[in-house]
């Protein structure tokens, strides 16, 4: 018998749930790569990157899909922005609800993404007229990618904006992760990659404008600490080079919703 679309979507959150629940059992952040100086340098460049992108300050709120831990929501949040986190696996975010980050401001949620609604009673008090961002980190390839757009513009306000940082599947590492998975067990079952052309077109087709999304981030992980800024330093350089920038590590994806 053929999978229905729901079935298929009943076994990715399943699976999901049940990769958070490994993961939260693990150092979360070291799974990750973020533990180690040179990632915790990408952190912080990723999550300035998706702020600015998104224009978190204070007086805009935003909601952030597949927090996880926290790890980006506590960066995200200093920003002085409200922050509604969501993510499917109560493991990891009882993590997060760990970091105790300022009620008035940050609120995590177990939701699964692609159910989500403007109606929510969650966020009838910081966004009844929809988000001035939807923000996120490593998380639209563990989704399914056409409902989770289609969420996004559920959920904004008019003008709202759209910041995501995903792994590119161009570059080699990705590219190995994702085709040879059974070797990565921090890889989910279900998991993807970004390529940012066919994601373009299929964000413009759902009426979003002003998108753009740009290969970033060479700095590896386990880059030892002596060569953390000539790495980093040099990948920004690596990032305008016609061609050899689609190798990059990462894409950052950042649009406007208008209608």
């Amino acid at each position: 018998m053929r999978a229905t679309p729901e079935s298929r979507r009943g076994s990715r959150a399943a699976n999901e749930i049940a990769h958070g629940r490994v993961l939260a059992a693990s150092e979360s952040e070291a799974t990750w790569g973020w533990a180690t100086p040179a990632g915790q340098s990408r952190a912080r460049r990723r999550a300035d990157l998706i702020s600015r992108a998104a224009r978190l300050q204070p007086g805009r709120t935003a909601l952030e899909i597949g927090c996880g831990t926290g790890l980006f929501t506590e960066q995200f949040a200093a920003t002085g922005a409200r922050i509604v986190a969501v993510d499917i696996s109560p493991d990891l975010l009882a993590k997060a609800d760990d970091r105790q980050l300022p009620a008035d401001r940050v609120r995590f949620e177990q939701r699964r993404a692609e159910d989500l609604e403007r109606s929510d009673p969650s966020f009838q008090e910081w966004a009844v007229d929809g988000f001035d961002a939807i923000i996120g980190s490593s998380v639209l390839h563990h989704l399914d990618i056409p409902a989770a757009i289609e969420t996004c513009k559920t959920l904004l306000a008019r003008g709202g904006r759209i910041a995501f940082a995903e792994p590119n599947l161009l570059n080699p590492q990705v590219w190995m992760e994702r085709t040879f998975r059974g070797w990565f067990p921090y890889v989910s079952p279900d998991e993807s990659a970004i390529v940012r052309w066919e994601l373009g077109r299929q964000l413009e087709r759902a009426g979003f404008s002003s998108v753009v999304i740009t290969p970033f981030d060479w700095l590896h992980p386990a880059t030892p600490v002596p060569l953390i800024g000539a790495v980093g330093g040099g990948g920004k350089v690596f990032e305008r080079v016609p061609g050899l920038r689609e190798f990059a590590g990462s894409v950052l994806i950042e649009a406007t919703f208008a209608a």
